[in-house]
């Protein structure tokens, strides 16, 4: 495998599982235009009326142009509560199906049970986020081939680019009609948005809608089109919606977390933000939501109104959006029941498709329309490059989600995360793996200090007379490594288990297999 330095100074491979690949040359690098989309199937409108239910998962099996080696996509919308993929993936290791590539938007440990298909090559890898024990299977290169890891705007621009190319896609609905045109706010396995299967609907080879609830035609409102999907199966439940919510997506009660929520809300205050019209993302963990509470008290203080939230829907944004301190939520997912509940019963909290929300092919994006990105990370280190996928010991833990996407169109982009965990240092000379280039963080905030990516002189003026407890990178990770000492170097084997594609489709760093 050829190996070359990008533009971060990581050695990368020009060419992934037989497709050649463009090392990372920098976060805007790629700005050519004109680019032909992939052309999807033309479909056939048969005379008649329309009917493309089919009673029984093996009865649409049976239909389809299945063989070894194909491409089959999920959403993860009912996250830890998803039953689709374990489900379909069991009727075809019973076919005898091998080295299928599984482009999930994303895997949880309710998906742990694909480890065994992954060892028998049933699974030949998987092209999508992984947290986790797959993620974890991965990193110990138990797959046949090597993964490929996106942002949820990456992956919707390899489908879209052909990079990623999907022959069936199999969509949970919580609603659906004969025609296919599906939902997922009504119904017992209401889950809210369906954008992260949109692309997939407009792009595979064939789509199936899969759902619990059929309703009469026409299934309002329709977030997949019927047009776009060959065959509706019905069956028993698509999943538990209560699993949707995670020990990672609550409101945090630690006092560190409270108080790096704090800090972070302090400084968009600071550099004079919390004003009318402000537009923000912060994410579902505890850290997010805290900063989302301290946000909406300041915002109350100064009588003035969020244009819009946007990304993932939680209690805490639904409560500022029905409080009237938010004027709308445009989200891809939902990350509890009550945004779900707000999603069916609010007209300005809206879905978004990650097209129109992260896509950096495309004619703009919502992601570069926000003032303030909030995120967490695994590692950062003194370049700002940010890691969320590794932990340390290298293994593969996490997804990736929206992260990258945010950082490269927020006006200012913080980090939150503690300054150790479990005695591990979280700034470190260099990071495991990279995630997110430091040319696109401006703030890390910790409990221990807040430190400004130089690059952004205006920050540190505003903010030089604030009292927060601002200091250069290097000086907070020296004090840091007075509590937990210095890091061991962690020796990982040679072989490549995963690449980090930026979200132009160039690799951005490798994640490599770890020595057992």
């Amino acid at each position: 495998m050829q190996m070359v330095k990008n533009a971060l100074g990581r050695m990368v491979p020009s060419e992934v599982n037989g497709r050649a690949v463009k090392p990372f040359e920098g976060a805007f690098a790629d700005m050519v235009s004109g680019k032909r989309k992939a052309a999807p199937p033309i479909p056939r409108c048969f005379p008649g009326r329309i009917d493309k239910v089919v009673n029984s998962l093996d009865g649409v099996l049976d239909r389809l142009p299945l063989r070894d080696g194909m491409c089959i996509s999920f959403h993860h919308h009912l996250r830890n509560g998803d039953y689709l993929v374990n489900m379909v993936i069991e009727k075809l290791a019973r076919r005898g199906f091998k080295d299928i590539v599984l482009a999930p938007t994303a895997l949880f440990p309710v998906h742990d049970k694909l480890i065994p298909y992954i060892e028998s090559g049933v699974i030949s890898h998987v092209e999508g986020s992984m947290n986790g024990d797959v993620g974890r299977a991965c990193s110990y290169g138990k797959m046949k081939k090597t993964a490929t890891l996106r942002s949820h705007g990456g992956r919707v621009r390899a489908v879209q680019d052909g990079d990623l190319h999907i022959d069936v896609a199999f969509i949970g609905a919580s609603a659906a009609d004969c025609y296919g045109n599906a939902n997922g706010v009504l119904g017992k396995s209401a889950c809210g948005p369906l954008s992260y299967s949109n692309v997939d609907s407009l792009y595979a080879d064939y789509s199936v809608v899969i759902t619990d609830n059929l309703v009469p035609f026409p299934c309002i409102p329709w977030s997949i089109q019927g047009g776009n999907v060959n065959y509706v199966v019905t069956v028993d439940s698509i999943g538990d919606p209560a699993q949707i919510v995670s020990g990672t997506t609550k409101l945090t009660k630690s006092p560190t977390q409270l108080l790096i929520a704090e800090y972070a809300a302090r400084f968009v205050e600071e550099i004079g933000y919390v004003r009318e019209g402000l537009s923000f993302q912060a994410g579902a963990g505890g850290i997010s939501l805290a900063f989302n509470v301290y946000l909406a008290e300041m915002m109350k203080k100064k009588g003035v109104t969020a244009s819009f939230a946007h990304g993932g829907g939680n209690t805490v944004l639904v409560k500022m959006l029905e409080e009237g301190s938010l004027k709308y939520i445009c989200e891809g997912q939902c990350f509890d029941l009550d945004a779900v509940r707000s999603l069916r019963e609010n007209n300005n909290h809206v879905e978004s498709t990650l097209s129109i929300s992260y896509n950096y092919h495309a004619k703009g994006c919502i992601a570069h329309m926000l003032d303030i990105g909030v995120l967490g990370a695994t590692e950062i280190d003194l370049n700002f490059n940010v890691n969320v996928n590794t932990h340390s010991d290298g293994l593969l833990l996490h997804g990736t989600g929206g992260f990258p996407d945010v950082a490269a169109g927020s006006d200012v982009t913080i980090i939150t995360a503690p300054s150790f965990r479990k005695r591990i240092p979280i700034i470190r000379e260099n990071v495991t793996t990279v995630t997110c280039p430091g040319e696109l963080i401006d703030v890390i905030v910790t409990e221990r200090g807040i430190c400004i990516n130089p690059k952004r002189q205006d920050l540190i003026e505003k903010t030089k007379n604030s009292g927060l407890p601002i200091k250069p990178i290097d000086q907070l990770m020296d004090e840091v490594y007075k509590i937990t000492g210095v890091p061991e170097k962690v020796e990982l084997d040679d072989r490549i288990v995963a690449v980090m594609e930026w979200r132009d489709g160039s690799i951005l760093d490798v994640i490599r297999k770890v020595k057992t």
